[in-house]
């Protein structure tokens, strides 16, 4: 872990950050047996359009992109999202060091939310202790299998 770093994401990192979004939501699709995610269907493009409009981070050990996670601020609060690690990097702490860094540059902000799968009890977990709790449900119209959870964190320097 002493190796890993964190830094904001280059144009030229995208299609590392691609290919560790299909690798890692992989997971994600077995669990509800549903191949048919979002993040698995982003393309060069549609990620470009994302870096047009998110703040992205990895985090990398050595000059490999081992996680990453994006966000922006909407004004009302600060929406984080696609926070990934390569599995063979899980539970080492970096999604939890990526979730301190990406919150850091939205000091701001009155509040984090996120999304993540309901069946998705480690994602849940990993949230919850880091301050951020079920606020509602979510349901993608275009995926019904996948019953989402909205979570949302105060941001206590803010309130």
């Amino acid at each position: 872990m002493e190796n890993i770093t964190i830094e904001r994401a280059k144009l030229e990192d995208l299609s590392y950050i691609l290919a560790l979004q299909r690798s890692a939501f992989i997971t994600e699709a077995r669990l509800y047996d549903n191949y048919n995610l979002e993040p698995l269907k982003l393309t060069m493009e549609s990620i470009g359009e994302d870096f047009r409009n998110y703040l992205f981070l990895v985090a990398k050990d050595q000059e490999k992109i081992v996680g990453s996670v994006k966000a922006r601020d909407t004004g009302e609060y600060c929406w984080i999202g696609r926070l990934m690690v390569d599995p063979e990097y899980r539970n080492m702490g970096i999604g939890k060091k990526l979730m301190a860094e990406i919150q850091g540059f939205f000091p701001n902000a009155k509040r984090y939310m996120l999304c993540t799968g309901n069946k998705s009890i480690s994602n849940i977990k990993l949230y919850e202790s880091l301050g951020f709790n079920i606020c509602g449900e979510v349901h993608d119209e275009s995926n019904p299998t996948v019953e989402m959870v909205k979570m949302v964190k105060e941001n206590e320097d803010n309130l």
